[in-house]
Formats: structure tokens, C-alpha cells, sequence
């Protein structure tokens, strides 16, 4: 059994309150189909007391009306220590988001570490830890040349992997760490090399069959030997129980259709990238 990860008992949240698809900016989004907020906001509840049940710790950022999918976090940017990189968005609809990040992190006595501007990068949905490394995506939301900028920015070695299929368009819905040695991947979202890298990174993988990555289940969180998951299939679920972990299925599904789950809802706060 590997070693449990050393992060993922402490996150940040935000509370859906102004959380809707009023634009279409990844495959899974349509404007025509309405969000009911108030069960997008038990959903939410749900979510947040299933993580402190699980024994993680978790703190809210206030919602913006002018920001829809700030509800989003981790899509903030990446923590390491006490040092904080906020994202730089791809598509405008979701830029003024980055101002509020910023100056929540500032608030909470963060040192913010930007990168330059001609580089796009969309934080802890693009980039996970994974043993001493940072495992980031590239291609639809995020270049590949702001990896250079994060390995000196962090002072954490990164390996890129490419994103080729557009449902699939950031890291953290085909790749979660489970502990030292294991993760959740659907290489089928990734290009040829990037299927080398992580072939070569994580000794036991649960590879996904097509219709369980669908389902979004490399999008979930890990507390200590807790998965909290959008969805449990019984293949999937029976091999996490075999590696010692506890699945726990979180509904989370009025936030699939602006293309969220539970990982996508989170942001953890005690990633230390030097101490990995």
C-alpha cells in the first residue's frame, strides 16, 4: 500500500449562490439547459460536509455575482506553501475572477506569484501533484510554456501532458492522485507522450473504461484514505476498496452541466510542493 498523499486536508470552496451557464466555453456547457440553484446549493452542502466528514478541514471564499464560475476553485490558481500562482484565463468570460482570487489569497497572507502575461495557465485543474513532481495539462486551457514558469515560480519539477480530446479539457478530469504510488487516469484524453509520462510516473493506475471517465470520475478528491466521488462505478469501486480506500459517492450533478465535479469544486490549500 503506498503512502497516503501529504496534501488534501484542507480546501477552499465557494458557495454556488450566483452559479449558472450563461456562456459556453467547454463541450459539456449549453445555455439552454438551466441550473436549479437551489439544489446546485444542497449539492454544495453536500459536498462541503462529505469533506469535513472525511476529515478535511474547509474554508469558503464569498461568491460574485459578476463571476458564475468562480464557484470553481480549483481553477484559482496553485498553492505550495504559503506561495500562491493565480491563473491566468484562457477565455475572458472567466478573467475577472483572477482579481478576487488574488485578493482572497492576499487576505489570508499569501505571497502571490504571478506568471507573465503572454502565458495562459488555469491552476489546480491543469496542474496536480503527484510523488516530487507537478503533473500539468496543456493545450485547451492552459500553455505549455507556462510550465517552465511554474517549475521556477515553485521550484518543483512539471511534467506536461497534452489534452487532445475537448471534453476533457483540463488535467483533473482524467487524472487523480490516489497516494504515492496510485491514481485514477483516462489516457484516452491524452496525446502519445503524454500516455509515456504517465505510464512512467504512477506504478498501480486505475486505468477508466471510456464510459466511467464520462462520468467524471477521475474528478475526485482524496482525504487521507477517502475518495469523494461523482460517481462510483461498481468495477471502479471495487478495486479503490481493494487498495484499502473508501469511495463515497457525492452528487454533485447540477455542476456537470457548466463541466465540474467534485475536484473542480475544491481547492487544496495544503499542497506544499518543496515537501513532496
Amino acid at each position: 500500500m503506498g503512502d497516503e498523499l501529504p496534501w488534501g486536508r484542507r480546501y477552499l470552496l465557494c458557495p454556488p449562490a450566483h452559479f449558472a451557464v450563461i456562456y459556453e466555453i467547454n463541450p459539456w456547457m449549453a445555455t439552454a439547459v438551466q441550473v436549479d440553484r437551489d439544489r446546485a446549493s444542497l449539492q454544495w452542502e453536500g459536498l462541503k460536509a462529505a469533506l469535513e466528514e472525511a476529515g478535511a478541514t474547509v474554508e469558503v471564499q464569498p461568491p460574485d455575482p459578476a463571476v458564475p464560475d468562480l464557484v470553481f476553485t480549483a481553477n484559482a490558481g496553485i498553492v505550495s506553501g504559503r506561495a500562491f500562482v493565480p491563473s491566468r484565463f484562457r477565455h475572458p468570460e472567466r478573467q475577472l475572477e483572477t482579481p478576487l482570487d488574488i485578493a482572497w489569497f492576499e487576505g489570508q497572507g499569501y505571497e502571490v506569484r504571478p506568471l507573465t502575461d503572454d502565458v495562459d495557465h488555469e491552476g489546480a485543474g491543469d496542474a496536480l501533484p503527484f510523488g516530487d513532481v507537478l503533473v500539468s495539462g496543456y493545450r485547451f486551457r492552459s500553455d505549455a510554456a507556462a510550465h517552465a514558469q511554474l517549475s521556477k515560480l515553485l521550484s518543483v519539477a512539471v511534467r506536461s501532458v497534452e489534452l487532445v480530446d475537448p471534453r476533457y479539457y483540463h488535467l483533473d478530469i482524467t487524472f487523480c492522485p490516489l497516494d504515492s504510488t496510485r491514481a485514477i487516469l483516462w489516457p484516452g484524453a491524452w496525446d502519445s507522450y503524454g500516455r509515456t509520462v504517465m505510464d512512467a510516473l504512477v506504478p498501480e493506475p486505475l486505468v477508466l473504461e471510456p464510459e466511467e471517465a464520462e462520468q467524471f470520475v477521475a474528478n475526485s478528491v482524496v482525504v487521507g484514505r477517502t475518495v469523494l466521488m461523482p460517481s462510483c462505478p461498481r468495477r471502479v469501486g471495487r478495486q479503490l476498496e481493494a487498495w484499502g480506500f473508501t469511495p463515497v459517492e457525492v452528487d454533485v450533478s447540477e455542476f456537470r452541466k457548466a463541466g465540474g465535479g467534485c475536484r473542480c469544486l475544491t481547492l487544496a490549500l495544503d499542497v506544499d510542493l518543496a515537501g513532496n
